[in-house]
């Protein structure tokens, strides 16, 4: 069910006043808007790195995601800036 929240300018910010059932437990909140839509997302911003890592363990990954080959490719050593320096 959507609601509807009021929009109002804070010095030369605009802001939005979110119903009480939309508020966000933390000082600051992640904003992306969807290129298609135009849609503006706010997410919960964490205070620390606790929830990524609970959410990272949590994570279903499929068993296929990475086979053997492309898990043991080996290191690499090359000169990263190679081509751009004289």
């Amino acid at each position: 069910m959507s609601q509807v929240a009021k929009l109002f300018t804070n010095g030369r910010s605009q802001a939005v006043r979110l119903p009480a059932a939309y508020r966000f437990d933390t000082k600051e909140v992640f904003i992306r808007q969807d290129s298609e839509t135009g849609d503006v997302i706010l997410s919960r911003k964490p205070a620390n790195w606790d929830d990524f890592f609970v959410a990272i363990k949590s994570a279903e990954v499929p068993a296929d995601f990475l086979d053997e080959k492309e898990r043991n490719q080996g290191t690499q050593d090359r000169d990263p800036f190679e081509g751009y320096c004289k």
